[in-house]
């Protein structure tokens, strides 16, 4: 099923801002902000901000490491391994 995704526009935000923080803090699901009946942002709590940085970063490792292998480079298995570990416990935290 499609979900609705919430929506508030840009002076009901100017209103009350305490209590739309606190909304999606709480519900941990992004709040799209409107300004002339358009998106024009979109509002995150601050742990599914960091947690989505990190995943990009991951990412990010991953295709520089795809590169590496095209290119003959790369580390050993093991040195891998334990950067994925580490990597892991700083998400975990």
């Amino acid at each position: 099923m499609v979900r609705i995704p919430n929506i508030v526009p840009i002076t009901e935000l100017r209103q009350d801002a305490t209590a739309i923080v606190k909304r999606v803090t709480k519900s941990r699901e992004p709040l799209i902000i409107t300004q002339r009946g358009r998106a024009a942002a979109v509002m995150v709590s601050v742990e599914d901000y960091e947690h989505s940085r990190n995943e990009l970063e991951i990412l990010r490792l991953l295709a520089r490491g795809e590169k590496e292998i095209k290119k003959n480079k790369g580390y050993d298995l093991e040195t891998v391994l334990s950067d994925a570990d580490e990597l892991l416990k700083e998400l975990q935290k």
